[in-house]
């Protein structure tokens, strides 16, 4: 049984779900699925907080200190995801106790990727998390846009799955292990066919991460998909696939950092120019949020390309105060509507301040801190990487970061110009619901408060990166 210790936290999310697909089978009580749902969640935080530093089946899982921080990540949108179905589910009419169980197998996906330190380990965690992350987008079958949604993301998942594991076999070919410690020993620079197959794996992991060129499923399905499984989509499996290409890039590949650093910012480059100027158009708030994050997937993707412990480090701030700030946006757009109906335009936003000025306060900060408006902790997420970019020597991405965050702070003021400058069109009676409130409130209270007391999230993410460096 001592094998299985180190994936105690998958272990018992698993068991959760096999429990809780059986139970839903016989009982007709969602609100009991859901709520166990929530306590297996908690209770593998708690094992993951516990567990050691070790490896399990011959290095092929590695858990460290970047693992641990990383899977609390992951856990911690998952839940939020939760929540948020759990006040939607009824006036979405998508009434399914399959939801939380689903989200806990794409959960036990995402915490293999963040301890994958194999190839083999890479691609089961990866498909684990799609195939469930699949039926998701298509959940609500009596909705056509939901339908379009899962079959637009299945099929250019599968693409992109066939991109990855293409890499994946070239490099194994080329150094003939599957273990990342091992192909460290035997990576040498000038190496193409080497070369090529990281290629291939970034395309499909950027396919993961919604990163330009790779993002055209991403508008459409965060539109068609229901909300909590669009805001599931904009947390946890952003924050695990960016870990895998961490782990991947830099403990496999660090012998040759420039051939793939050229890979990651051009990555990185696109998404933020793309989304700063394809943003400015959208009038759905749910398409806004996708083009925003793309833009911030560009902004994570500088602390990659750094490739040094500084650049992990402001990366793990920076995905961070992104999965803070999207829950707070996705549940705001929850609250967003009046007898059972809900609006998603950024025109019914119109006049907000006038009814409820509270909540009109609340996503204000939202906005500027995504917008990187001081103080906020938007900002110091990308005044931390930006300083690692030019502490790099990559000041030409730091440059393109900043004008990026300059043209894209537009499409964020402009729902603040709505808010308040507009005559007022709706009155929302969703501000009551006590559980999308208790994730709005303290994401807020969190924005605003890292400015005072940043310490702690600094000294998670440097124990963070100790991994690596």
């Amino acid at each position: 049984m001592s094998i299985f210790l180190p994936i105690l936290p998958e272990l018992s999310i698993f068991l959760s779900a096999i429990i809780l697909l059986i139970l839903g089978l016989f009982v007709n009580n969602i609100k009991l699925i859901i709520n166990l749902a929530i306590a297996s969640i908690f209770f593998a935080i708690f094992l993951v907080l516990l567990q050691p530093i070790q490896s399990a089946f011959n290095n092929s899982l590695v858990i460290d200190e970047f693992s641990k921080v990383v899977k609390i990540l992951i856990l911690t949108g998952s839940l939020a995801s939760i929540i948020m179905y759990h006040s939607s589910r009824k006036d979405l009419n998508i009434n399914l106790f399959e939801f939380p169980i689903l989200i806990l197998l794409a959960t036990i996906g995402m915490m293999i990727m963040a301890s994958a330190n194999d190839l083999i380990a890479i691609f089961i965690g990866l498909e684990l998390q799609s195939l469930t992350l699949y039926v998701l987008a298509a959940l609500n079958r009596n909705h056509l846009a939901s339908s379009e949604a899962g079959l637009k993301y299945f099929l250019l998942g599968a693409l992109s799955s066939g991109l990855l594991l293409f890499g994946l076999s070239y490099i194994y070919g080329f150094t003939g292990n599957t273990n990342l410690n091992l192909i460290s020993t035997v990576v040498t620079p000038g190496n193409i066919g080497l070369i090529i197959g990281i290629v291939f794996v970034c395309s499909g992991l950027a396919f993961k991460v919604s990163a330009v060129p790779f993002h055209m499923w991403t508008p459409d399905v965060y539109e068609g998909a229901p909300t909590p499984v669009t805001a599931f989509f904009a947390l946890a499996p952003k924050v695990a696939a960016i870990a895998l290409a961490v782990r991947f890039l830099i403990v496999g590949f660090s012998d040759i950092a420039f051939d793939w650093q050229q890979i990651i910012i051009f990555l990185s480059i696109a998404s933020m120019v793309f989304a700063s100027f394809a943003a400015i158009a959208q009038k759905n708030i749910k398409r806004l949020m996708a083009y925003s994050s793309i833009g911030h997937v560009g902004y994570a993707l500088i602390g990659l390309a750094c490739g040094t412990s500084q650049g992990v480090s402001s990366l793990i701030i920076y995905l961070t105060i992104y999965l803070i700030m999207n829950i707070g946006v996705f549940s705001f757009i929850l609250s967003m509507k009046n007898k059972g109906e809900y609006y998603e335009n950024i025109s019914d936003l119109s006049g907000l301040y006038k009814t409820h000025p509270y909540y009109a306060a609340v996503i204000t900060i939202f906005m500027f801190s995504l917008a990187g408006i001081p103080p906020l902790a938007g900002f110091f997420g990308k005044f931390y990487i930006f300083i690692a970019a030019i502490e790099s020597n990559l000041v030409l991405l730091a440059v393109v970061g900043i004008l990026a965050s300059v043209i894209g702070a537009f499409y964020y003021l402009r729902i603040i110009k709505v808010i308040y400058f507009d005559e007022n069109k709706n009155s929302f009676d969703g501000f009551k619901h006590r559980s999308l409130n208790f994730l709005t409130h303290p994401a807020a209270f969190l924005i605003l408060i890292f400015c005072i007391y940043p310490l702690p999230l600094i000294n998670i993410s440097n124990y963070a990166a100790s991994s690596f460096f």
